[in-house]
């Protein structure tokens, strides 16, 4: 299994439902990106000013991240998609 490495998050993305509140569908090429993911690993955290500062999220936390984050990363392994990031971007957990 992949291990991320300082404060680095990987992320299995959320998918939001296909239907407005109203019942109106919306097609796959109108739909954005997911914000929401579910923790499947997290690094150690990192050393600021000589003191280990952890990660604050766990694996299994269901987080919102910022849509246009700078340290997204999309990566595959053994077949499936995740987005790696930093913990900084992470806007809090659900």
């Amino acid at each position: 299994m992949f291990k991320p490495l300082h404060n680095y998050v990987l992320l299995e993305r959320i998918e939001e439902e296909n239907k407005t509140a109203g019942g109106i569908i919306i097609p796959d090429n109108a739909k954005e990106k997911p914000v929401r993911g579910r923790v499947i690993a997290v690094g150690d955290g990192i050393f600021e000013n000589g003191q280990k500062i952890p990660v604050t999220v766990k694996t299994g936390d269901v987080v919102m991240f910022a849509k246009w984050a700078s340290s997204a990363n999309e990566v595959k392994i053994d077949g499936h998609d995740y987005v790696l990031i930093k913990e900084s971007d992470i806007l809090g957990i659900l």
